[in-house]
């Protein structure tokens, strides 16, 4: 793995004069999605929707170093709901000054939703990148775990025109029927960034819902993130070929996921078989180059 490391920040070391200063500020990887969770340390919100084994700051600091991280994004996990102490905690005791950012999760249809996130933000200046909205059906939902807001909500024009005030970025995690729900929002805040988790979810729609999640591309500021793959039981190159012509190199990020070195070894060895099409500076981009830009800068 060294090797490869090494070889790879060759070549991107050798693309910074053609490519300008976004290789130059991207000589590893950037993973763009992990869950850390410690509940002995934070305990779960009483309505957490699910309670996973813990993987904590520590053991995440475990890879840093042998996978070649330049920085991790810690997506705020739902077992936390509104909580954000243990995201706290890890900003506190990163494994380098400036290694993490993190989105957050609060309720959209809060009216002190607004007020509570730029608290935090500027508790935390720069870190918090962007607010978590998860849609993962079309029954819209008022109480319980903060999931399934209904998108036509004039509470939700007010979160995310708020959001984009802020500058901060939406990150969606959703099912392929909401798609046409996202396009409305953010047609109407072109310059405020979306980030599509996990491929826009494939596997959970149909191939005419799909479709309505790649034209998105059609937007300027909407990204990407190839994350996820272990979820997609179709074609995954031929999906993945799909995507890429769709976005293109300049909006796809990578995320992993992987929870160990052998697992994070496994997905870098199968992003660059899926992406063998792509240059290698295309890749460096979605490898770590565009998070860099985005999230980094």
């Amino acid at each position: 793995m060294a090797n490869t490391l090494t070889r790879r920040q060759a070549l991107l070391a050798g693309a910074a004069g053609s490519a300008g200063a976004l290789f130059a500020a991207a000589q590893a990887a950037i993973e763009t999605h992990i869950h850390l969770f410690d509940p002995a340390r934070v305990p779960y919100a009483p309505n957490a929707p699910y309670k996973p084994p813990a993987y904590t700051l520590e053991d995440h600091v475990k890879l840093v170093e042998p996978a070649g991280l330049a920085h991790s994004i810690i997506v705020h996990p739902e077992p936390y709901q509104d909580d954000h102490r243990y995201l706290e905690y890890c900003f506190a005791h990163e494994p380098r000054q400036g290694y993490f950012r993190g989105t957050c999760l609060f309720d959209p249809l809060r009216e002190d939703t607004p007020g509570r996130v730029r608290e935090l933000a500027e508790r935390w200046p720069k870190r918090i990148v962007a607010m978590r909205i998860h849609e993962m059906s079309m029954t819209p939902e008022t109480g319980g775990p903060i999931r399934n807001r209904d998108m036509n909500d004039p509470r939700m024009l007010t979160c995310w025109r708020a959001l984009a005030k802020m500058g901060m970025a939406v990150q969606m995690h959703f099912i392929p029927a909401q798609a046409p729900n996202i396009r409305r929002l953010a047609a109407k805040f072109r310059e405020t960034t979306v980030i599509l988790d996990h491929m826009g979810r494939p596997g959970q729609g149909t191939e005419a819902e799909y479709a309505e999640v790649l034209k998105l591309a059609e937007l300027p500021r909407v990204i990407l993130k190839y994350s996820n793959w272990v979820d997609y039981k179709g074609d995954l190159g031929r999906l993945t070929r799909r995507i890429y012509d769709a976005f293109g190199p300049e909006r796809m990020i990578w995320g992993t996921l992987g929870n160990t070195l052998a697992e994070y070894r496994k997905q870098a060895a199968r992003f660059e078989e899926l992406l063998a099409f792509a240059s290698e500076a295309d890749r460096a981009k979605i490898r770590g180059g565009n998070a860099q830009r985005l999230f980094f800068g």
